[in-house]
């Protein structure tokens, strides 16, 4: 290891790789892959859990099955004036079901927000009601989803 890091082999990056695909790959099934035995990929896979680079598995939905057509995301830049907290703004909006993630950024928003939605009409129910009504909410820039890819990361 170097300054923290985790050094990794051509072993490690492809149970990165394999993992990021399907979560649900068994040891053994890793092994076979990458012609390890079992236990040596269920060791290298302990190895990269215990350093904290495999932080854990997800559940992926499906929104579209869920009638959820629509993500939508906002750019939110909270009102100067005021004296309305990030605290009061963030406690609120993850109180928001359809505000799928809250993300603190630096730049012209000071919040951006994954939202979903059925469709057009009901985002637009959701941004009047909900997220226009939030406390110390300012500018608004919506940006629909057209397309997305997801890509595993820099796993080299």
């Amino acid at each position: 290891m170097t300054n923290g890091m985790i050094d990794l082999d051509d072993h490690d990056r492809a149970i990165l790789k394999a993992l990021a695909q399907d979560a649900d790959l068994s040891a053994g099934e890793l092994g076979r892959r990458l012609g390890l035995s079992q236990p040596a990929a269920w060791r290298r896979v302990k190895r990269l859990v215990d350093s904290g680079v495999l932080a854990g598995r997800r559940v992926e939905v499906d929104r579209a099955a869920l009638g959820f057509g629509v993500t939508v995301f906002l750019g939110v830049k909270l009102a100067t004036r005021g004296r309305v907290s990030l605290e009061d703004f963030e406690r609120a909006v993850v109180a928001i079901s359809e505000v799928q993630v809250v993300q603190h950024v630096l730049g012209l928003f000071d919040y951006r927000l994954r939202v979903v939605a059925r469709d057009i009409a009901d985002f637009e129910r959701v941004l009047r009601r909900r997220i226009m009504t939030l406390p110390g909410v300012g500018n608004v820039e919506a940006n629909v989803l057209l397309t997305e890819e997801r890509r595993p990361g820099p796993i080299g």
